[in-house]
């Protein structure tokens, strides 16, 4: 018998009918897999690039900086500009730039982030009695010293609040293992002093996506993740699709509410533009469930 949530999942396997102004799109797992473009993701920048539409590639990594990915993209035969990328460096600087241009800051980090606070003139202190703002972030020179300094400032002190890169639990690493990310130092945080995390500069929250300047009437987020990509569109009210090449894949839409279900389901990239690629490709679901 097909149920409702059925059909909806089958209405979502279809390529867009229409093209968008913007193109946010995520990068491993999306654009590229490793070292290497996914199929059909050259020919469908360069698709999109000509027709004038806008690109900007999101990334949840805190540990690098956008000229990295500048570089590897390029080295990919990517046509991009910096300013096509924005990662949780840049948007928890343009964050606090915005709401807290003066406040003194901590951040339990590593160099990305801090060279990109000092080249925006944000001041930067360990001294618990001065900290404004505690950053937590993917640090693996994380340890009892950094802690003990962001308890002192918001326990001790009282005048410090937490804010995080991103809220990822783990850096997946090739075959099968992972890395503790960000959230493993907040929870460290938020379990000394009792706080929550007032803020998140990356996915799934919304605060990246408002740094981009674009129209999100007429933009679209792409990406492999559902619990990131695909729900930060959610939060910000954007059309989404998922392409199953990374992470999610149909069963893990068939068991996500409708609501939080991504706008359209593609089993490759290049099936974005209307007019791109053969639609008459392999079944999705036949190939992912």
């Amino acid at each position: 018998m097909t149920t409702l949530l059925d059909r909806d999942l089958e209405a979502r396997l279809a390529a867009p009918l229409r093209r968008y102004s913007a193109y946010l799109f995520d990068l491993d797992g999306t654009i590229y897999l490793g070292d290497e473009l996914l199929p059909g993701a050259a020919d469908l920048l360069a698709g999109i690039r000509s027709t004038g539409a806008r690109i900007v590639f999101l990334s949840n990594n805190p540990t690098r900086d956008p000229e990295m990915y500048l570089a590897k993209l390029r080295g990919l035969g990517v046509e991009v500009e910096l300013g096509d990328i924005v990662n949780t460096v840049v948007s928890t600087v343009a964050w606090l730039r915005t709401n807290h241009p003066d406040a003194t800051v901590f951040p339990i980090a590593e160099a990305p982030l801090v060279r990109a606070l000092e080249a925006a003139g944000i001041r930067i202190s360990d001294d618990p009695a001065e900290i404004d703002i505690v950053i937590a972030s993917y640090d693996r020179e994380f340890d009892y010293r950094k802690l003990q300094i962001a308890f002192d400032a918001i326990w001790h002190h009282r005048r410090a609040f937490l804010i995080t890169t991103n809220p990822d639990r783990y850096c997946p690493y090739p075959g099968g293992r992972g890395e503790p990310d960000a959230a493993a130092v907040t929870a460290a945080i938020e379990a000394a002093t009792g706080v929550t995390c007032r803020v998140n500069a990356g996915k799934p929250d919304r605060v990246m996506i408002d740094t981009l300047g674009v129209d999100l009437a007429d933009a679209i987020m792409v990406g492999d993740r559902l619990a990131t990509d695909i729900r930060m569109a959610v939060n910000a009210g954007i059309d989404s699709a998922l392409v199953l090449t990374g992470d999610s894949g149909v069963d893990d839409v068939r068991e996500t509410p409708p609501e939080y279900r991504p706008t359209y389901i593609l089993d490759r990239i290049d099936r974005l533009l209307p007019a791109a690629g053969d639609r008459s490709g392999p079944d999705p679901i036949a190939q992912r469930t």
